[in-house]
């Protein structure tokens, strides 16, 4: 029996071993040879912050990187208010009313990236009083990620007690106090998790914004698969900032929930 549990114990820790390697490996590998002294995407030759230094001194790397981040913070922030709102009110509404709902907003989700960006691209090019650029592409992000939103809200909506919100309708508050003191206080963490999920597929979107894009606006997927066509090694580096912003902002998110959690736990 012992020599069973050991082996098993050693076979699920290969595993996990294994397992990590294979998702993190690539990560690596890019991170290492952005430092790389040549232009080998396969050889490293000496340590060298050239790519980096042309990455920050290239206007068109650092508009895409801009461009990503402020699309996808206010992506995030709008799809979040909106698919928070939508699902409070289809937690409050008739069953008919909401299942119809909840299947139309799974279309989006289900839908190929490929038909949403055709489907757009027509659209915006029928609407011409609205320029393409930042702003359709911004419309595109909000329109892809507030489902996601109202996925991530709606099954902790469907667990809370019916009865939170007429008590505290009864003991004198108004119904927006009700929303902010009672609803949005226990479905922070789904709002949280629906925000990181919007926030991720805006930031990692390419198909969308490419159809959606114009008058030279480009996020960092659109910049990547332009300098993938030639050999270009600051492609290693831009990825590696990618990574690095990416993880920055989940240790803040993570800090954040941890001081509420924190402060919720206290009497």
């Amino acid at each position: 029996m012992q020599k069973k549990s050991r082996f098993w114990s050693i076979f699920s820790k290969t595993m996990i071993g294994i397992t990590l390697l294979f998702f993190y490996l690539p990560i690596i590998y890019i991170m290492i040879f952005s430092f790389n002294g040549s232009k080998s995407l396969t050889r490293l030759s000496g340590f060298s912050l050239q790519w980096y230094e042309k990455v920050f001194n290239t206007s068109g790397y650092l508009d895409a990187i801009w461009v990503t981040i402020a699309i996808a913070i206010l992506a995030t922030l709008i799809s979040t208010i909106l698919g928070t709102i939508t699902a409070i009110g289809l937690s409050k509404s008739g069953k008919m009313l909401r299942n119809s709902v909840e299947r139309i907003n799974e279309l989006p989700v289900m839908n190929p990236d490929i038909v949403t960006g055709i489907s757009l691209l027509m659209l915006f090019s029928a609407v011409s009083f609205i320029p393409k650029g930042f702003g359709t592409m911004l419309i595109a992000h909000i329109m892809f990620c507030t489902p996601f939103v109202i996925l991530s809200v709606m099954p902790k909506l469907r667990s809370l007690d019916p009865n939170l919100t007429d008590a505290a309708l009864d003991l004198g508050c108004t119904p927006m106090q009700a929303m902010f003191k009672v609803i949005i206080p226990q479905i922070v963490p789904s709002i949280v998790a629906g925000a990181l999920i919007a926030f991720t597929m805006s930031f990692d979107d390419f198909v969308i914004s490419y159809f959606v894009t114009g008058d030279g606006v480009q996020n960092i997927s659109i910049l990547v698969y332009a300098l993938t066509k030639r050999i270009n090694p600051s492609i290693n580096a831009l990825s590696t900032i990618v990574i690095l912003i990416i993880l920055v902002a989940l240790i803040i998110i993570n800090l954040i929930s941890i001081r509420m959690t924190k402060s919720k736990s206290k009497p």
